[in-house]
């Protein structure tokens, strides 16, 4: 199976800065979006107690093999791309990955210690598992076997930093065309959101575009930094790999 250059998979853990990317993504206008196709399959497999359960499981379908099949299914009239939001600790060893052969695959990374402090704001006592750096990088290497090269790789710092060079340069990368129109959008619920939202989206919900660049690594609890630690080695791992559009001259 051939990657399809329409099909952007973007494989990020939670707090990463994911659900904004997926707004400017669908404010090109050109571009369907989906928030998470893999979280209810992941709840029912798994029996993890998370945040608004029942309503998630509810919301999408069981299986896996049925949310790979919608992958994979026609882009809507009208749109030229589909986006897809994907956390990689919902892609558990039991999924079948094969359909992720048709997808262009690309990584979206935040230093763990950003990750750990927005996290356990939203729910106690994370643990690396929670946070998907491991399977993040499980599903890096999975990838570039398959390629046999390293494929892309985002940091939400550097959008931060400079949202139009970082977004220019990733489209550039995927080979579509850029548009100031992913630098902004409308405050407030979005209704290709998850149902989840209410319960995780409430600053991006409150934003029009990215927020500036970040400060300084906050300090964290000595149980949040143990778990910021372990996370560390399989962020930079990545973050070598990690997109570095020159500045324009």
């Amino acid at each position: 199976m051939t990657p399809d250059p329409a099909r952007i998979a973007m494989w990020s853990g939670p707090r990463n800065l994911s659900t904004a990317l997926r707004y400017a993504f669908s404010a090109r206008g050109d571009c369907a979006v989906d928030d998470e196709p893999f979280f209810g399959a992941y709840l029912a497999a798994t029996g993890i107690d998370h945040p608004m359960r029942w309503e998630v499981i509810g919301s999408l379908p069981a299986d896996h093999l049925d949310v790979a099949a919608d992958c994979l299914a026609p882009i809507p009239v009208g749109k030229r791309f589909f986006y897809l939001k994907l956390m990689a600790m919902h892609m558990i060893p039991a999924f079948d990955r094969s359909f992720m052969r048709g997808l262009t695959n690309v990584f979206l990374i935040r230093h763990p210690a950003r990750v750990v402090a927005s996290y356990a704001r939203k729910r106690e006592a994370p643990t690396l598992a929670d946070i998907g750096f491991v399977q993040q990088a499980e599903l890096f290497d999975q990838v570039a076997d398959w390629l046999g090269h390293a494929p892309l790789v985002i940091d939400s710092a550097d959008i931060r930093a400079d949202p139009e060079l970082s977004l220019t340069g990733l489209c550039a990368s995927l080979g579509i065309p850029f548009t100031p129109k992913m630098l902004s959008w409308a405050a407030g619920p979005k209704p290709y959101d998850g149902v989840w939202a209410p319960h995780w989206y409430g600053a991006v919900h409150a934003s029009t575009g990215f927020d500036a660049a970040e400060g300084a690594l906050p300090e964290l609890p000595a149980v949040c930094q143990a778990l910021a630690d372990a996370a560390l080695p399989y962020y930079e791992r990545l973050a070598a790999f990690r997109l570095r559009p020159a500045p324009s001259r």
